[in-house]
C-alpha cells in the first residue's frame, strides 16, 4: 500500500506461523509452556469429597495434590463462559495448566473458537511459545464433529494471537509457534481440516487489515492494487481486471461514477474471477462488497453525535469480505465453481465536481435515479456492480455492503438454506428480515425511476428493495447488510465479518 497523505506508510510484518499438530497422548506426558483444557459447567462438577468427577480433570488434580480443584473453588471458577484460570506448576511437565469455561454446553462452533481465543489470550499473558489444547469431554462427538471442533480452536487461536501492529511504532511481537490438539483425533484427514482454518483465518487477517487501514492509506487504487496482488499469487485460479472511470463510463456506470465524482482519489472498479485449472464448471457464482474506502456523506455529510465519521473507513467492510474470500479461495482451489469477485471501489467526498442532493443519475441497466440523499451512496456503487455480476452470467450472487445494519435480504428461500447452512459452520451469525414490497411506495420519485432512500422508517428494507432493482430476474440474490458486525467498537478494531462464510458457501456450490 502506497502512503498518500501524511506520510504515512504501514509496516511490512510477517505474521508468526503457528505450527498445528493433532495428538492423540495421555495429557501426563505432555510438555510445553501450557496445557489448556476446555471444560463446562457439567465437566466442573465435584463429588462430596469436593474431588473432580470428569475423567480429565481428576487425573490432572491428581498430578498437581488436588490444587486444581482447591483454586477452582476458591476463585470460584465454574467453567461459565468467557471465564478461566490459569495455574503456575514450576515442577510439572507443563508449565502452567489452564481452565477455559465453555459455558453450559459446547456443541457450536463458536464456543470452540472462543476457546482458541482464550488460549491465545492466556499464551500472550504468559509469553508462552507452546500450548496444547484439550476438551475436558470429548467422547460424545462424532468423528465429523471432532474434524469442526479441531479446526475452530485452530482458527479462535489464530485470530486471537494476531494483533494490527502496521501502524503502531512498537508493535508487540507474539511467541506462541507451536499448538497441539490433543484428543480429537489424527490423521490426514484432519490434517487437512487444520490447513483450511489455517487458510480461512489467514484472509480473514487480510480482511481485517484493508479494515482497519485508513484512508489516507487505503485509497480505491491501493485497493483495486492488493486485489490485482491476491490474483497474481493465485495465478493458475485467479485473474483480475481493473476497470478505469473511463471504462466505467463506456459501459455506462453513470451510478457509480456519480458517487466518486467528487473525489481527487479516481475511482477503480474490480474485478477478479476464480476459475479452477481443471474439470467442468457447474455453478457461476458472483461475491459483490461496496467498496468505499472512505465515505464523508457527500453535501449531506455526517455531522453530530452518532454520525461515525471517524471510523468511515470501514465502508468498504464489503470489499475486504469479498476480497478475503478471493484470497482463501485461492489457497483452497475449489472444483466445479466459478466465482466472480466484484467491488465499485471509490470515495464519496464533497467537491465542485461532485454529484448534488436532487440530481438524477442513470445506472448501467438504464434506470434513472433522483438522489435525495448524499449520504446513501453505497447502494448507488452497488447498483452498477450488481448489473455488471448479471451480464457475468452467473446463477447466484451475494452481495455485502455496510449500509445500515446486521441483518439479511433475499426472495429466494434456496439461497438462505443455502447461506445460513454455511453460517452454522462458520460460527457467523445472520438474521433473516423480510423484502416488504408495499415499502417500494417511498422509494418513487416524481422525475426519475425512483429515489435512492425512503426516509428512517425500514430502512434497512428499503435499500435492499432499491437494490434489487438491478438484480436480473433469474439470477437468485441475497443482500448482506454488515455494517454492525464489520467493526468492533470496543477494541476499535476490524473484524473479519463475513469471510468464512462466504468460503463455506462457494464450497457447498462446489462439486
Amino acid at each position: 500500500m502506497a502512503h498518500t497523505l501524511g506520510l504515512t506508510q504501514p509496516a511490512n510484518i510477517q505474521h508468526p506461523k503457528i505450527s498445528f499438530t493433532a495428538k492423540e497422548i495421555d495429557v501426563a506426558e505432555w510438555k510445553g509452556d501450557i496445557l489448556a483444557v476446555g471444560v463446562t459447567e457439567k465437566d466442573m462438577s465435584k463429588d462430596e469429597n469436593s474431588k473432580f468427577q470428569n475423567s480429565i480433570l481428576k487425573k490432572l488434580d491428581g498430578l498437581l495434590g488436588g490444587m486444581l480443584a482447591e483454586v477452582s473453588s476458591e476463585e470460584d471458577f465454574t467453567g461459565k463462559a468467557g471465564k478461566s484460570m490459569v495455574l503456575r506448576l514450576p515442577s510439572c511437565g507443563s508449565k502452567r495448566v489452564g481452565l477455559i469455561g465453555l459455558g453450559k454446553t459446547a456443541s457450536y462452533p463458536a464456543s470452540f473458537q472462543r476457546l482458541g481465543e482464550a488460549v491465545a489470550a492466556a499464551s500472550k499473558t504468559a509469553q508462552a511459545n507452546s500450548v496444547a489444547i484439550i476438551l475436558a469431554s470429548s467422547e460424545d462427538l462424532s468423528n465429523e464433529s471432532k474434524l469442526s471442533t479441531a479446526s475452530a480452536i485452530a482458527s479462535g487461536t489464530v485470530l486471537g494471537i494476531y494483533e494490527d501492529g502496521r501502524y503502531k511504532s512498537e508493535p508487540r511481537k507474539p511467541k506462541l509457534n507451536s499448538v497441539d490438539i490433543i484428543g480429537l483425533g489424527t490423521g490426514p484427514e484432519l490434517e487437512k481440516k487444520l490447513k483450511y482454518a489455517e487458510n480461512v483465518s489467514s484472509a480473514i487477517i487480510f480482511g481485517r487489515e484493508l479494515v482497519n487501514s485508513p484512508a489516507n492509506v487505503l485509497t480505491p487504487a491501493a485497493l483495486a492494487a492488493e486485489a490485482s496482488n491476491i490474483a497474481s499469487l493465485y495465478s493458475d485460479v485467479l485473474s483480475a481486471n481493473i476497470l478505469s472511470a473511463e471504462q466505467c463510463k463506456e459501459l455506462k456506470m453513470g451510478s457509480y461514477l456519480g458517487v466518486a465524482a467528487a473525489s481527487a482519489n479516481p475511482p477503480h472498479f474490480i474485478h477478479l474471477c476464480y476459475k479452477p485449472s481443471s474439470g467442468p464448471i457447474k455453478t457461476k457464482l458472483a461475491l459483490v462488497g461496496k467498496g468505499l474506502t472512505f465515505d464523508s456523506g457527500g453535501y449531506n455529510i455526517k455531522t453530530g453525535a452518532g454520525c461515525s465519521i471517524d471510523i468511515m473507513k470501514t465502508d468498504m467492510g464489503g470489499s475486504a469480505a469479498v476480497l478475503g474470500a478471493a484470497k482463501a479461495l485461492g489457497q483452497i482451489k475449489p472444483p466445479g465453481v466459478e466465482v466472480h469477485f466484484i467491488v465499485a471501489s471509490c470515495e464519496n467526498m464533497i467537491s465542485g465536481t461532485g454529484m448534488r442532493p436532487g440530481d438524477i443519475i442513470t445506472a448501467s441497466n438504464g434506470k434513472t435515479i433522483e438522489v435525495n440523499n448524499t449520504d446513501a451512496e453505497g447502494r448507488l456503487t452497488l447498483a452498477d456492480a450488481l448489473v455488471y455480476a448479471c451480464n457475468q452470467g452467473v446463477d447466484k450472487i451475494v452481495d455485502l455492503a455496510t449500509l445500515t445494519g446486521a441483518c439479511v435480504f433475499t426472495p429466494s428461500d434456496d439461497l438462505a438454506k443455502e447461506v445460513f447452512e454455511a453460517s452454522e459452520v462458520s460460527g457467523e451469525k445472520f438474521w433473516r428480515m423480510p423484502l416488504e414490497e408495499s415499502y417500494w411506495e417511498s422509494m418513487k420519485s416524481g422525475v426519475a425511476d425512483m429515489v435512492n432512500t425512503g426516509g428512517r422508517q425500514g430502512g434497512a428494507i428499503t435499500a435492499a428493495l432499491f437494490l434489487k432493482q438491478f438484480v436480473d430476474e433469474k439470477v437468485q440474490w441475497m443482500h448482506i447488510d454488515l455494517a454492525g458486525p464489520v467493526w468492533n467498537d470496543k477494541k476499535r478494531v476490524a473484524t473479519g465479518f463475513g469471510i468464512a462464510t462466504l468460503v463455506e458457501w462457494v464450497l457447498k456450490n462446489s462439486s
